[in-house]
């Protein structure tokens, strides 16, 4: 068999995954699936390169993310392709200061990682907990962690501070940004898409998800983001309020008088479009809503781009391209339009079959800005990190 490397992303209740061939040109894709319903309804679906189904299987009711692991490696062993696997490549969301590219993990590499737990609650215990998981089960495979921060490393120190005592910034607290795996595949796919001219100069990227941040590049590197300390930071999200007066979250703990795991669980799983709209925090839910809640969450979702897009702009001293990507930027139409409509002082002028269409350039032939849908691949990147490592050693 082919050499393979398997890709895995472990969330809070999920644990997605993706299988590369290590021998093809380009690190083609195997398959792709899914644990989803972890401590619930757990179930397990796989799918084959040409999105065909490979199985669905539903596993123990209220299984935790060890049982499901379990459960995936042991369905991978009854597959031919998974006995070729010779390394694992972990999706981690915070590297922190410690680590600006991928790096093979051991017990000290994960111990300094748990010290970044409190920056990414919702994401960095669950990506270690995988990986920790992974290392009981099948402890001579390579284990590979690639930093959703490391992309952000090139940000100059002005980007990064906040208007903190200096001695704060030097224990850590500065703006690290945020999906990195995602801006970085752009940095390197858009010299092929929009050509290498408009790639190098001043090109801002939207990726609109669940998460929600752009990214500011000028020859490929970011210069300025939207996410800051933690991923709370910036553009509103699903459930995660975005960009805060620093003051509300005094008035809560001391007025209203919340707990600081209330106040938690307020800014990362009851803000955003689902806190804004109280109905979802599904943007194609509230798109089809006529309540009013839920047009006002996504009047204030489009402004918020809007406003990050001139702050941006003014920074880079210009805009050469405007990419869209991720859940939302790629098959949101609607959403797109809106953003384009705002940002017609930029000179956006839209093509409205282009974008109904989602086609790779969604902007009229008299647009001065030029702006495109362009997919993302994080896992891939995860997948092409962690084959370079292994090769590197």
């Amino acid at each position: 068999m082919k050499d393979s490397i398997l890709v895995l992303n472990s969330g809070s209740s999920s644990i997605k995954f993706a299988l590369y061939d290590g021998d093809g040109p380009g690190l083609p894709i195997i398959g792709y699936g899914q644990v989803s319903g972890i401590g619930t309804t757990a179930r397990l679906q796989a799918f084959g390169r040409d999105n065909a189904a490979v199985v669905d299987l539903q596993l123990q009711k209220g299984c935790n993310h060890a049982q499901a692991m379990l459960a995936l490696v042991d369905w991978g062993r009854t597959r031919e392709a998974s006995s070729s696997v010779i390394a694992v490549g972990h999706r981690v969301v915070h590297g922190g200061e410690l680590f600006d590219t991928p790096v093979q993990v051991n017990k000290q590499v994960l111990d300094q990682l748990d010290t970044l737990n409190p920056l990414a609650p919702l994401h960095q215990p669950h990506n270690l907990e995988g990986i920790r998981i992974l290392a009981k089960l099948l402890p001579n495979l390579p284990q590979v962690a690639c930093f959703d921060t490391a992309f952000h490393s090139t940000l100059p120190k002005l980007a990064r501070q906040f208007g903190l005592p200096s001695d704060l910034y030097e224990r850590g607290i500065r703006r690290y940004g945020f999906h990195g795996l995602s801006y970085e595949y752009m940095a390197e796919t858009l010299p092929g898409v929009i050509g290498a001219e408009a790639a190098a100069g001043r090109v801002i990227v939207a990726h609109m998800g669940n998460g929600v941040s752009m990214c500011g590049m000028i020859e490929g590197r970011s210069v300025v983001t939207t996410m800051g300390f933690t991923a709370l930071d910036g553009l509103p999200m699903g459930t995660r309020c975005g960009d805060l007066d620093p003051g509300i979250i005094l008035y809560l703990l001391n007025e209203l008088e919340m707990s600081s795991a209330q106040i938690a669980e307020l800014l990362y799983e009851q803000s955003g479009l689902l806190g804004m709209s109280g109905i979802s925090s599904d943007m194609r839910v509230l798109l089809q809503s006529n309540a009013t809640s839920a047009r006002e969450a996504i009047n204030f979702f489009v402004y918020r781009i809007n406003r990050e897009l001139g702050a941006m702009t003014a920074t880079l001293g210009g805009l050469d391209a405007l990419v869209f990507t991720a859940g939302i930027g790629e098959h949101s139409a609607p959403v797109r339009r809106r953003i384009c409509e705002l940002a017609a002082w930029a000179g956006i002028k839209l093509d409205t079959r282009a974008n109904e269409s989602h086609t790779l350039r969604i902007s009229a032939a008299d647009s001065t800005l030029p702006v495109w849908v362009v997919p993302t691949r994080e896992e891939w990147m995860i997948a092409r990190h962690t084959y370079r490592l292994l090769s590197s050693h």
